[in-house]
């Protein structure tokens, strides 16, 4: 009978160790870590202090404009700097014959060639939507046109979708206006998609040209 009861003496024992292993640690709570439903995000670093992070090679993007750049790069060709889609658009940020020329690119073969042209290319071309939307920028950011809530990255994302042109259409319609590219995707999407990212250092300019 001793025998019997030291027996399942020992397996409670045993049990009760191991259970007592997965108790919840008593871990602090950083109030900063956290976001309200209204604040924009800024940074998704478990520091507030960004250049604690210079030499990560992990893509801590956030809303910083790297995180703009890649975000829009996956929504235009899943960030593939070869790819040509079935309109003719090229490259990583998917742009025409016309539009690259429009910023001294004229050899797209050499320019599917070179991921540092894509890059330089891109800012060029969103240097170029800011100075021209400039005026829009000033008037709409900030508001609410369409359900949607005005930035300045949305308006630069939108542009480079659908061109200048097609973000004046809608803003000054009050988002009445349908613009959408060729698959059927709308400024208005690209507004609300890729709105709030920090695109305010990047210094508008009249006629850039990619060397």
């Amino acid at each position: 009978m001793i025998r019997k009861w030291t027996y399942y003496l020992t397996i409670l024992l045993v049990i009760g160790f191991i259970s007592s292993a997965f108790k919840p640690l008593d871990v602090s709570d950083h109030n900063w870590f956290y976001v309200d439903e209204q604040d924009e995000l800024v940074y998704q670093l478990p520091s507030q202090n960004p250049n604690d992070y210079s030499n990560n090679t992990i893509p801590f993007t956030g809303k910083y404009f790297i995180g703009f750049k890649e975000a829009l790069a996956f929504k235009e060709s899943q960030g593939n700097y070869k790819k040509i889609n079935t309109k003719g658009f090229m490259g990583k940020y998917q742009f025409g014959p016309q539009t690259l020329a429009s910023i001294g690119i004229h050899n797209p073969a050499a320019f599917m060639r070179n991921p540092e042209l894509q890059e330089k290319a891109f800012v060029a071309l969103l240097k170029k939507h800011k100075w021209v939307l400039r005026d829009e920028i000033k008037q709409y950011r900030g508001k609410t046109i369409g359900g949607v809530y005005i930035t300045e990255s949305g308006i630069l994302a939108a542009a480079h979708l659908g061109g200048p042109g097609s973000v004046r259409r809608f803003l000054k319609s009050n988002g009445e206006r349908k613009c959408r590219d060729g698959y059927g995707t709308s400024v208005k999407t690209y507004m609300k998609r890729f709105g709030g990212y920090e695109t305010h250092n990047l210094l508008a300019e009249k006629n850039p040209q990619v060397k």
